[in-house]
């Protein structure tokens, strides 16, 4: 593969974001050529908290960046004052800024000056202090890149898992679920592990209710919504089965059965995947015109500015976002 230029978007900056860029920088900048976009005093803050000798290049244009082990360029993308910022803390200022630098680099990869962006974690109260009313960065991917149908797949290197709702409260799920959502999520899946994995993949699809309802016992979206987006999906060629329990159908994957999971909602595959391998696993947005990878973990305002943050997920982000920017 060549190294293509990867777009760090560092996220809120009183998190972790700046710190496990700084961590993962070494193994990133390996295989790729990355650019930080952010601000430049809180990746030198980030530096300092990893007991790192390297500096920081701060530019004003993309081709002026020369990253190297021990120099990580670092663009400017928010005119926010972030120097009363303080890490842990809820911040207007820190959630605009996560926002400037997330859209500054979305712009720049529909550009074609960027293979690809990935991105370190963002706050939701952050942003809603800002007065962005978004629940995360799909939402703002999806908006800025005029994609209609997306999905956010967990991926820990052997699983995937596209999730058919998302950030939304539970009892919202049943009625935003429908045929179409649920085969569109197959389709979107299938396409993103054949550029992974360079298979065709086998797909399994859970159910919505416990015991996929018991033959009606327990609701009826099993047979009503979910079986006819796996049979349609089936027609086109995707080797997918389903509705599966969904206990039973995370067992079997991880025993090698499927390579992905269709979830009907957010902790349905969260929680499965996160148990399986937290510090590796990626966070990938499939469906957009651009490569978006990003950590899976929140901004960990607890120990945010402790200098003890693992950067294992970003550096996993970095290497998917490598594999699918060689494989469009």
């Amino acid at each position: 593969m060549r190294s293509p230029r990867l777009l760090l978007t560092m996220g809120d900056v009183a998190g972790i974001g700046p710190e496990i860029i700084a961590r993962a920088w070494p193994q990133i900048v390996a295989d790729s050529k990355p650019i930080v976009v952010g601000d430049p005093d809180w990746l030198q803050r980030g530096l300092a908290m990893a007991c790192s000798s390297s500096r920081v290049q701060e530019i004003g244009a993309l081709e002026q960046a020369e990253p190297t082990p021990d120099t990580l360029p670092c663009w400017r993308a928010t005119q926010q004052n972030l120097s009363r910022v303080e890490a842990g803390k809820v911040s207007a200022e820190a959630g605009r800024a996560a926002y400037d630098f997330l859209c500054a680099a979305i712009d720049k990869t529909l550009a074609g000056e960027a293979d690809a962006i990935v991105t370190a974690p963002l706050h939701k109260e952050g942003l809603r202090a800002a007065g962005l009313h978004y629940p995360g960065h799909t939402e703002i991917l999806a908006e800025r890149t005029a994609t209609r149908d997306f999905a956010m797949v967990l991926y820990d290197g052997q699983i995937a898992v596209a999730h058919v709702t998302l950030h939304m409260a539970l009892r919202d799920v049943f009625g935003k679920l429908s045929t179409p959502a649920v085969r569109e999520k197959i389709a979107l899946l299938d396409g993103l592990l054949r550029r992974l994995k360079g298979t065709k993949p086998r797909i399994g699809v859970a159910a919505l209710n416990p015991h996929a309802s018991d033959g009606g016992l327990f609701g009826d979206e099993e047979e009503r919504i979910i079986r006819p987006a796996v049979e349609s999906a089936r027609r086109d060629g995707a080797t997918v089965s389903g509705p599966w329990p969904a206990d039973t159908l995370f067992r079997r994957a991880a025993a090698g059965e499927f390579d992905g999971v269709v979830a009907m909602y957010h902790d349905q595959g969260h929680i499965a995947l996160k148990l399986r391998d937290w510090a590796g696993l990626v966070n990938i947005s499939a469906g957009l015109p651009i490569v978006r990878t990003s950590v899976a973990h929140g901004t960990a305002y607890d120990i945010a500015g402790r200098g003890i943050a693992d950067p294992r997920s970003l550096i996993a982000a970095a290497a998917a976002a490598r594999r699918l920017a060689a494989n469009p």
